[in-house]
Order: structure tokens, then sequence, then C-alpha cells
């Protein structure tokens, strides 16, 4: 593992200054409301102007080549400035390292530009009523036509799918073939004839995710990402990426626990050690995790199986980092926005990504070597 971090300390410096110098002067409205989505598309296209919407990307489509770490220490300086929460997430974190994995030539220069400026943004539709982390259990088909492939079915909690503007996930191309085989990866307009979308309206009445039904759906065969009927290998290298660093990346919680400490500095009552312990132990575990992603970018190999160990950790990070600091708020939590929703958001992160209870599944089997249950 390389800590040396001279290298980037000019590249730090520049994305410093320019998130100091372009940070919208007042938060942006919720990105899960209508006004709030735009709003963030066009955070977006300023990011894409300034080549900092897709810093690892290649030049050709919009990014800088930035190396692993810079990636690191770009997302370290974006959430350390509160700058706004990305719209693109699931185009740039999830579907484009899968399309650099398994995309051809040409859907790289096709969907990557329009990605990374915030043109087109992505939903990812990969739950069904009947399949969520149990992703084998999808039942929405894609049958074969001339020249493409007709969909139909459902996928539910598809987040971004409210107002996005393309959609991506597995389909059943072979409904005879074993449940881990058979499967398409498919890219789809979510304007496209035969598909409504239904908005599900949360608790706080923001629709982050919607339904999405599909009905005689064409899609031409140029939107199949890799080949068609491997799509659970195709899904596989996505999972990656959702459950490993780039959809979570350390940024995020070392800014969380620095706000967690500061907070500890104005609430504390000096006598209450135990809740100063549980501050301290949120704190180094933010610390652990950046140096964890440290560790991971310097490796030569891919992580595999290892990311499931990451997203237990971080989701179970995010949880803690919140309750801690509603406890330091006291009945004064009810009234701060910020953590009480952060706190909300974060009792997801258990479930979303593959629930973390298969997530214990997935290291026992095939990163412990572990025999499955029943057997």
């Amino acid at each position: 593992m390389d800590l040396d971090l001279s290298s980037v300390a000019p590249f730090r410096a520049e994305v410093r200054e320019w998130l100091r110098t372009h940070l919208p002067a007042a938060p942006l409205p919720s990105l899960e409301i209508e006004e709030g989505f735009a709003a963030h598309r066009a955070w977006e296209r300023e990011l894409y102007g300034a080549r900092l919407s897709v810093v690892s990307w290649p030049e050709e489509y919009g990014g800088r080549a930035a190396t692993p770490l810079e990636w690191l220490v770009f997302e370290e300086e974006y959430y350390a400035a509160g700058a706004p929460g990305r719209v693109s997430q699931n185009g740039i974190n999830l579907l484009a390292p899968t399309l650099f994995q398994h995309g051809t030539p040409e859907q790289l220069a096709r969907v990557l530009p329009s990605m990374a400026s915030g043109e087109v943004i992505w939903a990812q539709a990969w739950s069904e009523p009947g399949a969520g982390s149990d992703l084998a259990s999808l039942r929405a088909t894609a049958t074969r036509v001339d020249g493409g492939w007709l969909l139909n079915g459902q996928k539910t909690w598809s987040s971004r799918a409210a107002f996005a503007d393309w959609g991506f996930g597995p389909f059943r191309s072979d409904p005879e073939a074993q449940r881990h085989r058979g499967l398409t990866y498919l890219m789809f307009p979510l304007d496209a004839e035969g598909i409504t979308r239904r908005p599900i309206g949360r608790i706080d009445g923001k629709p982050a995710f919607a339904e999405l039904f599909f009905d005689d759906v064409f899609v031409p065969d140029r939107d199949v990402i890799g080949e068609p009927g491997a799509g659970w290998k195709v899904a596989m290298s996505t999972t990656g990426n959702e459950r490993g660093l780039t959809l979570r990346s350390p940024g995020r919680f070392l800014a969380a626990a620095d706000r967690l400490l500061d907070l500890w500095r104005e609430r504390a009552d000096p006598a209450d050690t135990a809740l100063r312990d549980r501050v301290a132990d949120a704190w180094i575990k933010a610390r652990a995790y950046r140096l964890k992603g440290y560790e991971t970018v310097s490796r030569t190999d891919d992580i595999g199986a290892e990311s499931s160990i990451n997203k237990i950790f971080w989701s179970e990070l995010d949880v803690t980092l919140h309750e801690t600091a509603l406890d330091l708020l006291g009945p004064d939590g009810e009234l701060e926005g910020d953590w009480l929703e952060g706190y909300v958001f974060s009792l997801a992160g258990p479930i979303y990504a593959g629930t973390n209870e298969i997530q214990r599944n997935v290291i026992a089997e095939r990163v412990l070597g572990l025999p499955r249950a029943g057997r």
C-alpha cells in the first residue's frame, strides 16, 4: 500500500480551490424532487465543464485520466466541501465501470459523454417484486426478435427512475436455463413506447424510486451489454462497484466523521465518557476505511467478492455515525434536518446493494471458502 500522497497534492489543491469558488451559494433542493433533480443535473454540467465530473475516465469521454488515488483524493475534497449529491451516480459509478469492462467501443463513445455531462441520467433497474438481493430470481423477460429484444415484466425500487432518462439492468432471456444463466443485460430509454413508470412515494413524500412496467418494449441489439445470455457475469461486475469503493467512497464518511467530531466538541457532556468513546470509535473507523481505500487502489488484482466486506463495513459505519450524532443532539435531533435525514437514509444501507445478510454469506462462501449452508 502506497501512503505517499505528495504526488497528488497539486491535484488536491486544484480541486479544493475550484470547489471553494464554484459551490452553489445555497444548498440545492433535494435531488429526489423534480426541481432538485434539474438543479443537480445543472451542477453536473458545471463539473463537466471543469473536467471534474468523471476525473478517472479517459479524456475522450470527458475525464482527465486521473489515477485511482487521485480519484480518492477528489472524493475526499468533494465531500469535505459539502458539495451537492451526485444525481448521476448510478451512471458514473455503476454503469460506466460495467461498460468499461464489458461494453463495445461504439457503446462507450455513444453513452459515456452524455453521462459525464449530466445530459443523460441513468436509473438502476434491477430489483423486482420477487427478486431483490436474490437477483437470480428475477422474472422480467427479454425475448429475441428481429434486430433486438422485447422486454416484459416489472422492476421496482429503481433508483433515480422517477426523473431519469435511461435505465439499465438484467432480464431473463432464456427461461429454461439455470437461475444464474440465461440473463441478458440491457440499456433502455425510459420514454420508450411500452414503458410505464410509477414513482414510489416515501414517508417524506419524495419519489426517490419508481416502479417500471414493460409491455413489449423494443430494445435494439446495440443496447445489449456483453454477450446475450451472459447477463449474470455482467451484473456481478456492477455489484462489485456497488458494494466496493465507487458507490460509497471513503470521503463520504471522513466528512461525516469530522462533522460528528465538531458536534461532540459543541454539545458533549465531559462526564459522558461512553458517548465520547462512541465518537472516537466512529472517527477511527472512518479513517480505517480511508486506509482500506488506499490499499484497494494500490492492488493490481480485482477484489471480487471482497467488495462484500467493504459493503458491510461502510453501511454499518453510516448508521453508527448518524446514531451517535442524534444521541449527542438529544431531543434537538428531531429538529436537526441534516443528521436526522442522513440517519433515515443510512438505515437503507444494510439493505440496498444486496442485504448485509446476503453479503455475509458471500464472504463465508467466496472469500473464506466455507461450505454453503445446508451442505
